[in-house]
């Protein structure tokens, strides 16, 4: 394993002795950073390890305790952003800071407009939007509105923000956390551009593989500090793995079937509207049985987010029946589908699944506050959900000095371990785990997919819905394909790869005729797997017919109740 050779000319970022401590934990603790001017420096580490607390000493979001920072050899004192951003420093945060409303002009503009009284030359802001997407390959229309926009588009306006503010310094955190394959090699292009043009990237991922095929250096920290710094040509993800985390990388497959003939969830014909005349969602079939994991692949905006919403009634049905076990569950509200089983792991974790400023045993409770242990009477039990809120903990390996802390002080992968915990420990039937690894680390990763196992061989009927293939093929039972809000393919992942898939996702043929025929390929799909009448319920609406007791969280109805996720069992 060679180690990276020292920089020859004056480095782009040098950040000596760098030491950042916060109430019962040190973050970065003596961090040591050389970037060399002109290339593209990665920075690996586990959830935790300090890489997103160190970027936000850099970009003068946080203050350190001990240490410099040097830009092109002059130490800076950044004390908050706009220090960083007039040293020439930008930041593409995991999380894109957008509004919807607002053109990509407008968006890209927002925050650097004239210090003086003048009005803002809209044509000239175009102008140049326009060359700087021409020069580094970072093409999207100024005029068009941010909420029209894929995730890929929204990343191009993201580093297009830097960049009109004139940084030559990047700091993207987790590019590729929420972007298919062809998405990724396009950043990539771009970012080799930026590189050309004498521009220094540096680069967070969890994503090994991906650090190696892109970087010119790759820095590891451990525990707050600066372990390793390598080049890719002398290291595989294996010897990366080792330096993060101290084992090898975990591996996304399942063991032997546990699928039972027991249906637990049926979509038929389901249908969502779109915002134009075009469905969202189009005649959905879909069966998920007692340990069975369905998983969905499909490019972003081609009906994932109304899938997830239609099931956890968010969405109203333009038409077609949704059923939980034999009881039509169509017209349910959210909160019922979530007291009779249904448990959700959102998409946008900090949108939908946390309150990021309250503390762990209140995030413990949301969507489970009606039932015990977390109500008392009329009241919330606060010590019963502290109680349950430090099971979590316990049990899923959550890193936190204790339930008190925030939500929005816990790493991604923390984060994402506590909603996981939270949803399986409710005592589910059904989850809807959405990008449930998206933008963690190796081992948080490991042990969500351990977590899904392991409900599986308990009976869980889970439908999951990522961007990661190699997740999809190797923990699925079941494979599905939407392309257009139409059900394109249904797959063996035994008998699947990552390029038949992408083929599905983009609409082409994988035997190479050409694009699909989108009507024909889903007729043809639900003839070739048709799927048995859910019997009609003649619940009375209003009733609650299986699950949990909606008002005290008492026992289930015999035959109702989802499996008993928190005991040890089979993985």
């Amino acid at each position: 394993m060679a180690v990276a050779s020292p920089p020859s000319t004056r480095p782009a970022v040098e950040l000596r002795g760098i030491t950042k401590r916060f109430p019962g934990v040190v973050a970065n603790r003596d961090v040591n950073l050389l970037v060399e001017a002109g290339t593209i420096h990665a920075i690996v580490g586990e959830n935790g390890a300090g890489k997103s607390t160190l970027m936000k000493i850099l970009y003068g979001m946080q203050r350190p305790d001990e240490g410099t920072i040097a830009i092109d050899g002059t130490v800076l004192s950044l004390r908050r952003p706009t220090h960083a951003i007039r040293a020439g420093i930008g930041m593409v945060h995991q999380h894109f800071m957008l509004a919807d409303n607002l053109t990509v002009l407008e968006n890209i503009v927002l925050g650097s407009e004239p210090d003086t009284p003048v009005v803002l030359s809209r044509r000239k802001a175009r102008r140049r939007i326009v060359e700087l997407g021409r020069q580094y390959g970072l093409g999207v229309d100024p005029d068009a509105l941010v909420e029209t926009l894929g995730v890929g588009d929204r990343q191009r306006v993201e580093i297009l923000k830097v960049l009109y503010r004139g940084a030559r310094v990047l700091i993207l955190d987790e590019p590729t956390a929420v972007l298919v394959p062809q998405e990724v090699e396009d950043l990539f292009a771009s970012l080799r551009e930026l590189r050309n043009e004498g521009l220094t990237v540096l680069f967070i991922s969890h994503k090994l593989d991906e650090v190696l095929s892109v970087a010119d250096a790759i820095t590891v920290i451990r525990s707050g500090t600066t372990v390793a710094t390598v080049e890719p040509a002398s290291v595989t993800a294996r010897d990366l793995a080792n330096l993060m985390v101290g084992h090898e990388l975990p591996t996304p497959e399942t063991r032997e079937s546990t699928v039972t003939d027991t249906v637990e969830l049926s979509l038929r014909r389901v249908t969502v509207a779109g915002a134009g005349a075009r469905n969202a969602l189009d005649g959905i079939d879909l069966d998920i049985r007692r340990g069975e994991i369905v998983g969905v692949a499909g490019v972003e905006g081609n009906g994932q987010t109304e899938l997830i919403n239609a099931v956890m009634g968010l969405a109203p049905l333009a038409s077609g029946s949704i059923h939980l076990g034999e009881v039509d569950i169509s017209r349910w509200p959210t909160r019922r589908r979530r007291e009779e089983g249904i448990a959700c792991v959102p998409e946008d974790r900090h949108r939908d699944g946390l309150l990021l400023d309250a503390p762990l045993w209140e995030n413990a409770a949301l969507g489970q506050q009606t039932r015990k242990p977390f109500v008392a009477g009329a009241f919330i039990d606060r010590a019963g959900a502290r109680r349950r809120a430090e099971e979590i903990v316990e049990t899923y390996g959550v890193r936190t000095p204790g339930v008190d802390v925030r939500a929005g002080a816990l790493s991604g992968g923390n984060q994402q371990k506590l909603i996981m915990g939270r949803e399986l420990t409710s005592g589910p039937r059904v989850l809807v785990a959405a990008h449930p690894t998206r933008g963690v680390d190796v081992g948080a990763q490991a042990a969500i997919w351990e977590e899904l196992r392991k409900a599986r061989a308990k009976g869980l009927a889970v439908l999951l819905i990522s961007a990661d293939l190699d997740e999809l093929i190797g923990l699925s039972d079941t494979l599905v394909v939407l392309y257009g809000g139409r059900m394109v393919a249904r797959l063996d992942p035994s008998g699947t790869n990552v390029d038949a898939l992408g083929c599905y996702m983009t609409g082409t043929d994988p035997a190479g005729r050409g694009e699909l025929d989108i009507d024909a390929v889903a007729a043809e799909v639900q003839a070739a797997h048709p799927l048995e009448v859910v019997a009609p319920s003649t619940t009375v609406e209003g009733a609650t017919p299986i699950g949990t007791d909606r008002t005290g969280g008492g026992g289930a109805a015999p035959g109702g109740s989802g499996p008993d996720l928190t005991k040890g069992g089979p993985s």
